[in-house]
């Protein structure tokens, strides 16, 4: 069965093209031009799960930011956000609702075939709890340290007993850091290993705004972590 994708933009046009490619990947393609009629169907429970979203920012009757919100209240399904040239803001802010990645407009249909091939083959990686492939690494893994617990089968992250809600991304970011077992990983070494590197220079700054976002969840201090500590000019470390 293949992966089913949400595609939500007002423009007629890039639904098409999208569409277009995405199909000619063998991926089932939903495509929604309104907000509103995209939350509908994220909300129907009786309708086919969906396995990505791509959401524009910019929308009539729900924005982007809105659908990427109600998203992440029930699913862990990468979430990719589509922003204008230079806004910077939308991105930051799409991220730290729980977005993946972004794709900058206009961009190259490649571009936007490959990030979707990175987000699903990371999250049918890390998600083996739902229904994912076991990917390249022991599926019955749990790495802990000082009360923060990842399982990796199931696709679970507590901290002191208290499951943490993480996007696919963020779990990601955790399961490097902590097997690389006090050794520090450079942002780009973490993006590479989650989305491949083809599109580093155009993406880098999302991991940035991941690991700000997975400190709030952490509970973590900027400056005196407990887990995610910066290592300036270098990357980033978890001490096991």
């Amino acid at each position: 069965m293949s992966e089913r994708i949400l595609v939500v933009d007002d423009e007629r046009e890039i639904c098409d093209l999208v569409r277009v490619y995405l199909e000619n990947e063998g991926y089932t393609v939903e495509t929604f031009r309104n907000g509103a009629a995209a939350l509908a169907r994220i909300e129907d429970a009786q309708a086919p799960a969906f396995d990505l979203a791509l959401l524009d920012v910019m929308l009539p009757g729900t924005d982007g930011f809105t659908l990427c919100r109600k998203i992440r209240e029930r699913h862990t399904y990468p979430v990719i956000m589509l922003t204008a040239k230079g806004e910077e803001v939308d991105r930051i802010t799409g991220l730290t609702l729980g977005a993946d990645d972004y794709v900058v407009k206009p961009f190259l249909p490649l571009e936007l075939v490959a990030r979707v091939k990175a987000q699903l083959r990371r999250y049918k990686t890390y998600s083996v709890g739902e229904g994912g492939a076991a990917g390249c690494h022991d599926v019955g893994e749990v790495l802990t340290y000082a009360g923060l617990v990842l399982d990796v089968r199931a696709h679970r992250c507590t901290l002191n007993e208290r499951e943490l809600s993480l996007t696919p991304t963020e779990f990601s970011i955790l399961r490097i850091l902590l097997e690389a077992k006090g050794a520090v990983v450079s942002a780009r070494d973490l993006y590479c290993k989650i989305f491949g590197d083809a599109y580093y220079e155009n993406g880098s700054g999302s991991i940035t705004v991941h690991i700000r976002h997975l400190r709030e969840k952490l509970g973590d201090s900027f400056d005196d972590p407990k887990y995610i500590k910066t290592v300036w000019g270098c990357g980033y470390k978890i001490e096991r």
